[in-house]
């Protein structure tokens, strides 16, 4: 019991000791790099066209640079056959992973989609697969692909992926708004 105690309590001490070091101390604080960057293409106020199933949705998107210039923070928000729908997105570049890792929630699932992916070389598309539920409720596997047609249009697609085989799911055509 006392060498329990003298453990915890060593643990605690080390705990504080840590955290109310200098941040000096604690090395150089991290800056955004190139990778983040090129994130500020999708800041934004942006008015969209969701083409779904043979129909169109309207919606709109606002995506700003956030927390230190890190992320790219957007809130999407449309209606889909009638029904409300909003959606968060975050993306940044992980130096450590050295990918783009990217997360989406929306007002439709309680289960988050996580996503990695990579610019390609001319800068112009941005490819990322992962694992989200699907529409029944399920984990299965996504791949995305943003297209950047200028600096003020962009095109996205979303697939599921099904035994190795992409089905588009939908599409969304941005327009920058001036």
């Amino acid at each position: 019991m006392k060498m329990k105690w003298f453990s915890l309590a060593l643990l605690t001490f080390a705990g504080l000791l840590i955290a109310s070091a200098p941040a000096s101390a604690q090395g150089p604080m991290a800056q955004p790099g190139p990778e983040h960057e090129w994130l500020k293409k999708f800041e934004g106020e942006w008015t969209c066209t969701m083409h779904m199933m043979g129909s169109e949705h309207p919606a709109k998107c606002s995506s700003k640079i956030e927390l230190n210039g890190f992320y790219l923070c957007s809130t999407f928000e449309g209606d889909i056959g009638g029904m409300k729908f909003t959606g968060r997105n975050t993306v940044s570049y992980c130096p450590v992973r050295k990918k783009y890792m990217s997360t989406w929630i929306d007002s439709m699932s309680p289960s988050m989609m996580i996503m990695e992916g990579k610019v390609s070389n001319d800068g112009k598309t941005f490819t990322e697969i992962g694992e989200g539920p699907n529409h029944e409720g399920k984990m299965s596997k996504f791949k995305s692909v943003t297209q950047l047609k200028d600096a003020d249009t962009m095109h996205f697609t979303m697939y599921e992926v099904v035994n190795g085989q992409e089905n588009e799911m939908f599409t969304i055509d941005y327009k920058r708004k001036k």
